[in-house]
């Protein structure tokens, strides 16, 4: 090292500096080394790759006053002492500037990861070694079957590193994962998608994930059924029935029941926890520890909201029954939102599962089982038409197929749709064993730690066709 080079800031080093420089009452650091490899391809063809490295710093100021506590939060890439400290004046000035916060409570104390000096945990491009010699040998046999492929696959490693001038010092490693293949036939006529979650690769078929496309063209390939609107006998996916959970998990908010603004709100004030809303035997839960998809088992939040506060970083997480055998038992909850319902303080966790009592088998069995029906393959475009009864509305996308006789007959057109997914909990006649998931319309981005079913739902509203391939 020359005289003139610093050495290189640890997170650690980061946190630690953040919470020496403020001069505010308290302070809270977090700090997330992540680091992302991803492969995209298109015409049967690996066109580009990449790594990318990044530091992210959000320092959160608490400045008492007589009328209570202010807070300021300030978030931006930092990689250098110098730059955190310019992060915590600016957090302690807006912190002093402040009204007093709502949410304001005690700050979590005195505890430490044993892990919190070690060093971030990385990713890098050699996580595909596996999978782009195999992405190599689905390509060729693509071309020769006359499919034409388009994906992406990347993974990411973020290390959580969490300090506060009241004694945290905690610390998380969390792998994402995500695959998604598209793929056409020669005419591009039609499309098929199939995709899912991971945590370190080394359990994608990219042989395997072909097969589905494949499998699913050459249903398409069986003949061409245009069919109305109205409501269908209809099988959703465990990636379709994680697309509507998740909608349903982001909903439960337990300070906007309380206010008398959602789907589990209580007419005239209150909130529905005690009440069943849907089938017995069905069971929505959270918990970090879940096999498969473990995740931060303690909370973190840069900014406070209805769903989560500055003050609560650090709260332990653990198993949360938000529906248990049919009965909301909880919604998610703030200390400060969970003083107001007076409920228990179950904050919001990063995963979630659904599981039906006594349910076996998996999408193949459903088909076998029905009539005359719909098998859908992925929604998208979802988005709330109504909180209080929770409607939401969105489009199938990539192969709506019909079945007669349990068989696969062709493919439908497609559809928008207009469905509550915890009315869909009520009225679904079968369900699959819940398998590890991945939602297409959020998983990418925000939410892909899920584990669902597959439902059949007798009277699923399609409730306009449309143009969409």
């Amino acid at each position: 090292m020359t005289a003139h080079q610093s050495p290189r800031a640890t997170p650690q080093s980061l946190v630690e500096q953040g919470l020496a420089a403020s001069i505010s009452d308290d302070c809270v650091v977090i700090v997330r080394d992540a680091t992302s490899a991803n492969l995209r391809w298109a015409n049967n063809t690996l066109t580009t790759n990449g790594v990318m490295h990044g530091l992210h710093v959000s320092v959160v100021s608490f400045v008492r006053g007589p009328g209570g506590t202010g807070t300021g939060t300030v978030s931006s890439t930092a990689t250098t002492q110098a730059q955190v400290t310019e992060l915590v004046r600016a957090a302690d000035a807006a912190a002093r500037a402040a009204d007093p916060a709502e949410d304001a409570a005690e700050l979590v104390r005195d505890r430490v990861s044993p892990d919190w000096s070690d060093p971030a945990e990385p990713t890098d491009i050699h996580t595909y070694d596996v999978l782009a010699p195999a992405l190599g040998e689905v390509f060729g046999r693509a071309r020769s079957q006359q499919r034409v492929l388009y994906g992406f696959v990347n993974h990411e490693v973020t290390t959580t590193y969490l300090g506060s001038s009241t004694g945290l010092r905690l610390r998380h490693v969390q792998p994402t994962g995500h695959y998604g293949c598209t793929g056409k036939d020669a005419a591009l006529s039609q499309s098929a998608w199939v995709g899912g979650a991971t945590r370190d690769f080394t359990d994608v078929d990219a042989l395997a994930m072909d097969d589905v496309v494949a499998q699913r063209l050459a249903w398409g390939a069986r003949g061409r059924h245009d069919l109305p609107a109205g409501r269908y006998d209809t099988i959703l996916p465990p990636s379709s029935v994680a697309d509507l959970m998740i909608s349903a998990y982001w909903a439960s908010g337990g300070r906007v029941a309380h206010d008398g603004q959602s789907f589990y709100s209580v007419r005239g004030g209150g909130t529905r926890i005690g009440e069943r809303i849907v089938a017995p035997g069905v069971h929505l839960f959270s918990d970090p520890a879940q096999p498969g998809l473990e995740c931060a088992p303690f909370l973190t939040a840069a900014s406070s909201s209805n769903d989560a506060s500055v003050f609560d970083n650090g709260l332990e997480l653990g198993r949360t029954d938000w529906i248990r055998d049919g009965e909301l038992r909880a919604l998610t909850q703030t200390r400060h939102s969970a003083g107001l319902s007076g409920q228990p303080v179950t904050p919001y966790v990063d995963n979630l599962v659904l599981d039906v009592e006594g349910a076996t088998g998996s999408v193949d069995d459903l088909v076998a089982g029905t009539e005359r029906g719909l098998l859908l393959t992925c929604l998208w475009y979802i988005r709330e038409v109504d909180p209080q009864t929770m409607l939401l509305t969105g489009l199938t996308r990539d192969g709506v197929y019909l079945v007669e006789h349990g068989e696969v007959v062709g493919l439908v057109n497609n559809f928008r749709f207009n469905e509550s997914p915890v009315d869909l909990l009520t009225r679904f006649s079968h369900a699959s064993a819940s398998v590890p998931s991945f939602s297409r319309e959020w998983g990418d981005d925000y939410f892909s730690r899920t584990a669902t079913p597959a439902l059949r739902v007798p009277d699923f509203r399609m409730s306009s066709v449309s143009q969409a391939m």
